[in-house]
């Protein structure tokens, strides 16, 4: 197989892609990765900040980047946010949807019963990553509905999968996204192009901001006794690495999988296949 070969079927070359949530862990990873391939990166970002330092990173590997602040619950502010894209780089090819988290107060632990869970985190939580990801999509459907040609990435998450206990409404959401990126396949394809598609990557178990000290110690670094059950259900034995979800991206991107549309790949170590004896 010839490295031409393979240049054509993965090369992001000219690409414009934009990713929400891309001054964080996964998003920048993301980021930085693509723009290794050739893509040029619009980092969007609620806190400015966090995407300069991405957009940075990509300079200093001689990629090419722009930070742009954008609120993925703001369809105006998300509709600012893709004209701007187009001022700075003449086009957008590609969204992908990172902009996410969870919050201690929508899931359920020792001290916070499942009866007891306010209903506003609950909210909260449901909107930045299911009408986090909803928003960005419609804005981002209808520049590529009218060029009849794009692609999107949900990042959705193991928990929609197998949901995890305690995490409630995390999980909720991000099963939500899984359907979500289905319809949104169908949708786009049966009424406006074949030529767009749709998937989404539901990653395992990553560190991140977030999560960090919730699997391990703060102190000493050690795996916590969650991180020791996830660790324990993970059959490669271990935490996933940013940049092992840049390949698949990569791959769902590429003239490589033109076929593939409407689908959640897991990313996950092989946590979705282990029943757990």
């Amino acid at each position: 197989m010839s490295k031409t070969y393979l240049e054509k079927m993965f090369s992001l070359e000219g690409q414009v892609v934009a990713i929400t949530g891309g001054g964080g862990v996964l998003g920048g990873a993301l980021a930085v990765g693509l723009s290794q391939a050739g893509a040029k990166i619009a980092v969007l970002n609620r806190t400015q900040k966090k995407a300069d330092r991405i957009v940075n990173e990509i300079k200093k590997i001689k990629g090419t980047a722009m930070a742009f602040s954008a609120d993925v619950l703001d369809k105006k502010n998300m509709e600012n946010a893709i004209q701007s894209i187009i001022k700075e780089f003449g086009m957008v090819d590609v969204l992908i949807n990172c902009a996410g988290g969870n919050q201690p107060t929508a899931t359920a632990s020792d001290q916070l019963r499942f009866m007891d869970i306010p209903q506003e985190p609950m909210q909260a939580v449901l909107n930045i990553n299911f009408l986090g990801t909803f928003i960005p999509c419609q804005v981002f459907a209808q520049f590529f509905s009218e060029k009849k040609v794009g692609h999107i990435i949900n990042i959705s998450s193991m928990a929609a999968l197998r949901p995890l206990t305690k995490v409630v409404a995390y999980s909720a959401a991000k099963s939500a996204v899984n359907n979500f990126t289905q319809w949104l396949a169908v949708h786009l394809s049966q009424n406006y192009s074949s030529s767009i598609r749709v998937n989404a990557i539901a990653p395992g178990f990553f560190l991140t901001e977030q999560n960090r000290f919730l699997l391990t110690d703060e102190k000493s670094g050690e795996l916590t006794a969650r991180g020791k059950t996830i660790i324990a259900h993970t059959p490669l034995a271990r935490f996933g690495e940013a940049e092992e979800l840049v390949s698949t991206a990569l791959w769902l991107l590429s003239p490589a999988s033109r076929f593939v549309h409407g689908t959640v790949i897991p990313v996950d170590g092989g946590f979705s296949a282990f029943s757990g004896v």
